[in-house]
């Protein structure tokens, strides 16, 4: 049988993308012999590059270029013809890239560049979880799925820890709107230093955030830790993530991550939409949230100056709903 070419275009946030993977693995089960080609930002393809079926990841730097049309066009000339292609960005160069393509069976959410350039734009309501509206997407012309969409799926190996390990994330990449306090987490990861070494994760711009919890740790004498922020690749960071005991983060794509990998998370939520991006599918998972007449604003930075969303969510909740996981 010969192979069936899938095109995809990821998300641009390593959330989001890790967010898809659903989505992917259903075109894999539905379109037997599928070969991916995954087109995205540097973060999405970098986590998602190491499916078996993939046969070829492209950064998209489109953007970057003089005139982005011209480039968009050269891309997908670049690329070929498809089988089938699918956009999980709502963006109009994603529709020009499948269009320019020449692929006849083009999937995107319904948008006004969508419907004047794809064949396949069906209206995907945002009332439920995020994973749910990419398998919807992605199954649109399958007529034989069963409605089930499966769990996050990442083919990077988890790395083996000798000791237990507690990993904390401050950060979020989104903005200051969604993270919670550092001096918060680091009494936190004090609570538990007994029981687990802590490994504080980052990005490369998360690197003062990350400081601030390990000087936290330092004066409460807590030793066992190690700072990887600003220090991991991508690969590294969900590897570091999937050999975690334990996960206590904000919303954020490494709590995506972590649900990828099954680890036990404690999640804090702000101004984000939980239903729509909490962790989908992870057993064993909670949510901190307080209901505020303001939230969900979905606002990088709090529009009120207050921040009472993550103010008033103090160290002693996480702890204990830490305690209820059970682990």
């Amino acid at each position: 049988m010969s192979s069936r070419k899938i095109l995809v275009i990821l998300p641009n946030w390593l959330g989001d993308a890790v967010m898809a993977t659903p989505a992917i693995e259903l075109l894999a089960k539905y379109h037997p012999n599928a070969r991916f080609t995954f087109v995205g930002s540097y973060a999405s393809i970098e986590a998602l590059k190491y499916h078996p079926l993939c046969e070829k990841a492209v950064v998209d730097e489109t953007k970057k270029a003089s005139n982005r049309l011209i480039a968009t066009y050269k891309l997908a000339k670049k690329l070929g013809e498809f089988h089938l292609a699918v956009s999980f960005r709502n963006q109009l160069h994603s529709s020009l890239l499948l269009r320019f393509t020449g692929t006849v069976i083009c999937i995107a959410k319904k948008s006004w560049h969508s419907m004047l350039l794809l064949s396949h734009t069906p209206r995907i309501l945002s009332d439920k979880h995020l994973s749910k509206q990419y398998a919807q997407l992605a199954m649109i012309n399958v007529d034989n799925w069963d409605k089930e969409t499966p769990k996050l799926k990442l083919y990077i190996e988890a790395q083996e820890f000798k000791k237990p390990s507690l990993g904390i994330n401050a950060g979020a990449t989104y903005g200051s709107a969604k993270r919670w306090y550092p001096e918060r987490f680091a009494e936190v990861a004090k609570e538990f230093s007994e029981r687990f070494d802590i490994i504080i994760f980052g990005g490369p711009n998360e690197v003062e955030m990350a400081n601030e919890i390990e000087q936290n740790l330092k004066a409460s004498h807590v030793q066992n830790y190690i700072n990887l922020a600003g220090k991991t690749s991508i690969k590294e960071l969900c590897s570091n993530i999937g050999g975690c005991s334990l996960f206590i983060t904000n919303d954020s794509g490494p709590m995506h991550v972590a649900a990828a990998y099954q680890v036990p998370t404690v999640a804090i939520f702000g101004p984000t939409k939980h239903k729509e991006t909490c962790q989908w599918m992870n057993e064993k998972s909670k949510i901190v949230r307080h209901d505020m007449d303001c939230a969900p604003c979905m606002k990088r930075e709090c529009p009120l100056k207050h921040h009472e969303c993550m103010t008033s969510i103090t160290a002693s909740e996480v702890i204990e709903a830490v305690k209820e996981l059970k682990i």
